[in-house]
């Protein structure tokens, strides 16, 4: 907890939360070296860390996961076996108050069908890639070639 602690007033972390008594962070400076490299990252975060993400400098594009039904949800977290009716309960009264955030996001996806959900989430990514801003340079070479001679 102290190391933790620590690195959140050095602000080690882009996005970080104590959830259920357990901390969960996404550190700053891998994930701003990853992006430099033109990588594309995948936060797993919730909206509190999705917040801090939109508030900080980078240029994130959110997609919120929305379970079929809150009766799906509760049946997926206790069909895990490995928590206690006491937390998934909790966990269940977080869902009902964070899935009101959905209006605050640029996808979302229903997770009814995995491996349709996987699919609009990797056509999220791609529309993502070719916007004009994300292409620019590319677009400039390009348009060069049609100089006049």
């Amino acid at each position: 907890d102290a190391t933790f602690d620590r690195m959140v007033a050095a602000g080690a972390f882009l996005e970080w939360a104590r959830v259920f008594g357990r901390h969960y962070g996404t550190g700053r400076e891998p994930t701003e070296r990853a992006l430099a490299a033109g990588s594309d990252l995948l936060l797993d975060i919730d909206v509190q860390g999705a917040r801090q993400v939109l508030a900080s400098s980078l240029d994130a594009v959110t997609v919120f996961v929305l379970p079929p039904s809150f009766e799906a949800l509760a049946g997926r977290l206790r069909g895990r076996g490995s928590e206690t009716e006491e937390d998934v309960r909790r966990r269940l009264a977080l869902a009902r108050r964070e899935a009101e955030e959905y209006p605050r996001y640029d996808y979302l996806i229903v997770n009814d069908d995995f491996d349709r959900a996987s699919r609009e989430l990797r056509a999220v990514v791609e529309a993502e890639r070719r916007r004009v801003r994300r292409c620019e340079e590319q677009a400039r070479r390009i348009v060069g070639t049609f100089a006049a001679p």
